[in-house]
C-alpha cells in the first residue's frame, strides 16, 4: 500500500509513532505499546513499515536492547502526515457536526424531547455541540468502556443501565464504535426503531 492510498486509521498510527519517536528518549516498542494504547505485535508490524520506507532508524543499545529514532525522512513524512490529519479532522467534524444537527431537528420535528448517547470519543462532542442547537435534552450517555467518566455534566454508564428507558431514542455517538455499539444494542433487546446514526438516512 503506498502512502496516497494508506487508510486513515493506518496513517493515524503511523503519525502516532512518528510523533513519539521523534522525542528526545529512545523508546522502546513495549513503552510506545504502553503511550498509544495498543498491542506490542500491532507496533512491532507499523515500525517494521516504518524502518522499510526509511523513515525509522533502529538503535542498539547493550542487553540486547532496541531504540527507535526518526531519520530526516520520516521528519518530512511526520509533518506531511500532520497536515493530512489536521485536513481529515476538519472534513470529519464539518461532515459529522451537519449530519448530527439534521438528525436532531428530525427527531425534535416527530415531537421527541429527550435523547441517549451511546459511545463516548471526539465525535460525542461533535454531536453534543449539534444537540445544543436545538430543543433536544440529552437523557443519559452509554459507554461500557467509559462509564463513571462524566460526559457534559452527565455521568456515563454502561449500556445495559438505561434499558428501562430506551424508548427514547438511542444515538449513536461515536463513529469508530459505530457497528459495534448498534450490535451490542440490538444484543440488548432495543427495538432497531429507537437507534440512529447520523448520516444513515436522511429524509
Amino acid at each position: 500500500m503506498n502512502d496516497q492510498t494508506e487508510k486513515p486509521l493506518d496513517s493515524s498510527r503511523s503519525f502516532q509513532l512518528l510523533s513519539e519517536i521523534s522525542g528526545e528518549e529512545p523508546l522502546s516498542q513495549r513503552e510506545l505499546s504502553r503511550r498509544l494504547g495498543i498491542a506490542v505485535g500491532l507496533v512491532n508490524s507499523y515500525l517494521k513499515n516504518l524502518v522499510s520506507k526509511g523513515f525509522v532508524r533502529v538503535k542498539n543499545f547493550p542487553s540486547n536492547r532496541y531504540a527507535y529514532l526518526l531519520t530526516p525522512q520520516g521528519l518530512a513524512e511526520k509533518s506531511r502526515l500532520a497536515y493530512q490529519h489536521l485536513s481529515y479532522f476538519t472534513t470529519l467534524y464539518t461532515v459529522a457536526r451537519q449530519d448530527y444537527l439534521d438528525l436532531f431537528r428530525r427527531l425534535e420535528k416527530s415531537g421527541l424531547r429527550q435523547v441517549m448517547f451511546c459511545g463516548v470519543d471526539e465525535v460525542a462532542e461533535i454531536a453534543y455541540l449539534s444537540l445544543k442547537e436545538t430543543e433536544l435534552e440529552l437523557l443519559a450517555v452509554m459507554d461500557d468502556e467509559r462509564q463513571g467518566e462524566l460526559f457534559f455534566g452527565l455521568k456515563v454508564v454502561a449500556l445495559g443501565d438505561r434499558m428501562p428507558e430506551a424508548k427514547s431514542p438511542i444515538v449513536i455517538s461515536s463513529l469508530k464504535q459505530r457497528d459495534k455499539l448498534t450490535r451490542a444494542l440490538h444484543d440488548l433487546g432495543v427495538a432497531a426503531d429507537t437507534i440512529f446514526v447520523a448520516g444513515a438516512t436522511r429524509q
